[in-house]
Order: C-alpha cells, then structure tokens, then sequence
C-alpha cells in the first residue's frame, strides 16, 4: 500500500509516521522510518497533510481537508477528538483584535482525561 494511501485511511485520521512505517512494514514494504518522515515533511510543505505537535512530544498528521477543526487530546490514553466551536473562534478574533494582532493561522489543543470506557484514566461517574 502506498504511504500516501496510510494517510487518507479512516481509522488513521491522526497518525504518526511510527504507526504508517509499522503498517507500511507489516505490509511487507521495504520503506524506512526515514522515507517515511521525509514524505510526510513533503506532504505537509505541499499542503497535503497538517502536522501537530501532541504534548508528549510527538508529532500526529491528519489530511488537509481544508477545514478548520481544534482538537481536544486525552493525555491518558490519547484518543483525539476533532471539534468546532464557532463561539470559541470569534472570542479568539476579539482577543487578537484587542491586542492588534492580525490572525495568520492558529490551532487550538485541549488536553484532559476522556470519557471513554476504554481508557485507563476514565471518570468515575
């Protein structure tokens, strides 16, 4: 399979290049870790991918669908949530306009302990 393809798969929607090199390796692909940066580097210099930086250190990469999306990240078990919040952007507007900032690109990361089942830091409720 392609890397461009392990990009684009459906439960791949944030991956690292560790997870496409091991699938791209399972897949009998004679890729390195290496390649595997440097594409994504490619990718995201052309547009093609957005690369964020994860708390921990690492880096997740999502296709550009071009929408704007925020995320909220579980520093648990590290499910990532896609979310938008229009009212969230326009007091982030008013804060820049305030202090005369003009807005070129910005991203917004949440981090805390989802509510899911599966994950080990879950709240009781």
């Amino acid at each position: 399979m392609p890397l461009q393809d392990q990009v684009g798969e459906p439960d791949a929607r944030h991956t690292t290049a560790e997870l496409i090199y091991q699938r791209l390796h399972e897949a009998k692909s004679a890729v390195s870790l290496a390649t595997v940066y440097c594409v994504l580097l490619g990718f995201e210099k052309a547009g093609l991918v957005i690369r964020q930086q994860i708390e921990n250190g690492h880096a997740v990469f999502e296709l550009n669908r071009g929408k704007h999306h925020d995320h909220l990240v579980c520093v648990t078990c590290g499910r990532i949530v896609e979310f938008v919040s229009e009212a969230i952007e326009r007091q982030q507007k008013l804060v820049a306009e305030k202090a005369g900032f003009e807005i070129r690109h910005h991203s917004l990361t949440i981090y805390g302990v989802c509510g899911s089942r599966s994950c080990r830091g879950a709240r009781n409720t």
